[in-house]
């Protein structure tokens, strides 16, 4: 089974023709990376006008690598949502348009449930029940996942997700955008005990992210120490460096500690790291050094796949597609949409000390 996948849920155009949920056939993704530079971040209205301008020659260059017309696709899955809403209704739009007029089912995906499904491609079948820990830009989730298409938000961000924190760092001290390559790179071969920040707690006890507090305190840091930003075009200091690779081990360490506190409560027997974080090797080294300390597979997508892509749309889609789920031409973008569909029960915790009412 060939599926369309499109993806546009904030600043990357990207179409992908996935075979049977695993085999990529071809991967197109149009970044807007240069576009955004200028403003630090994404400028929604210039995402949306930029995916106008990409959609169509974005899925007619994936159709072409794949070797494929479009009357040799058998669906088309979507991003519906979360996201920048102009962007989400570009995608979306498109792929009604081809749905109707080819007569073929159309699947609206979660995108963070795509990037849960991003992991599909290089590693082996994940073994349930899993944790998922979601980690980009716009999102810093822990899903437990009992069975695949069965979600429950079991860790949450308070208020930044870590990849907006890695950005908003990154700018505060002078680095391109954007901020988590630039931090991750200036950060190799430097003690990140030389200069330490705290991790944040969480007053009512639940084991939930916050990492605006974080930012408070690099700012806080580089005001009282004097530190100056680089300058433009510039290379960064020792104390950049140093501030840096503290900050990205405070976060790697606030992730990691959820983590292994909930893999304890919940058993997993699949880790699964994904998001566009996920490509911070940190992260990655921290992660892998868990599992193998409890004898739990951690599963990664490829660093091309953690970034938002269209091929983990098109294999969550296959998913719903298998077990008969369809859209009709009502769909449509939805950036409130959430990816949680059960709730907890005792049995289902190892020990009964903690409720998660999230």
């Amino acid at each position: 089974m060939l599926i369309l996948g499109i993806e546009s849920s904030c600043d990357e155009t990207a179409a992908a023709v996935v075979r049977d949920g695993r085999e990529i056939v071809s991967s197109v993704i149009s970044s807007q990376i240069e576009l955004h530079r200028p403003f630090g971040g994404v400028f929604p209205e210039l995402a949306a006008r930029e995916h106008l301008v990409k959609i169509r020659p974005v899925v007619n260059e994936a159709l072409a690598k794949a070797g494929v017309g479009l009357t040799e696709i058998d669906a088309i899955a979507v991003t519906r949502g979360p996201g920048l809403i102009g962007s989400l209704l570009v995608g979306v739009s498109y792929a009604k348009g081809l749905a109707f007029g080819l007569g073929l089912p159309l699947i609206g995906v979660n995108h963070i449930e795509g990037h849960v499904y991003s992991v599909n491609f290089e590693n082996p079948p994940v073994k349930y029940p899993a944790l998922a820990l979601v980690v980009s830009g716009g999102h810093t989730n822990l899903f437990y996942i009992p069975e695949e298409g069965k979600y429950r938000v079991v860790s949450r961000t308070r208020d930044d997700a870590a990849g907006e924190a890695f950005d908003k760092v990154g700018k505060l001290l002078g680095l391109p955008y954007p901020g988590g390559p630039a931090i991750e790179t200036i950060s190799r071969g430097i003690d990140p005990s030389k200069v330490r920040f705290p991790v944040a707690k969480i007053s009512d006890g639940r084991p939930d992210f916050s990492f605006s507090g974080l930012k408070t305190a690099v700012a806080r840091y580089v005001r009282e120490n004097g530190v100056e930003p680089v300058a433009d075009g510039g290379e960064p200091t020792e104390r950049i460096r140093e501030i840096a690779a503290g900050f990205q081990a405070t976060v790697v360490r606030s992730l990691m500690s959820n983590v292994e506190k909930l893999a304890d409560e919940l058993g997993p027997r699949t880790l699964i790291v994904a998001g566009g974080v996920a490509c911070n090797m940190a992260l990655r080294d921290a992660a892998e050094s868990f599992g193998a300390s409890r004898s739990i597979p951690v599963h990664f997508p490829s660093k091309h796949l953690s970034t938002d892509n269209a091929a983990m749309i098109a294999a969550a889609g296959h998913f719903h597609l298998a077990r008969g789920k369809r859209d009709d031409l009502s769909l449509t973008a939805d950036v409130t949409i959430r990816l949680q569909n059960f709730d907890l029960e005792d049995g289902e915790l190892r020990r009964k000390k903690v409720r998660y009412k999230l």
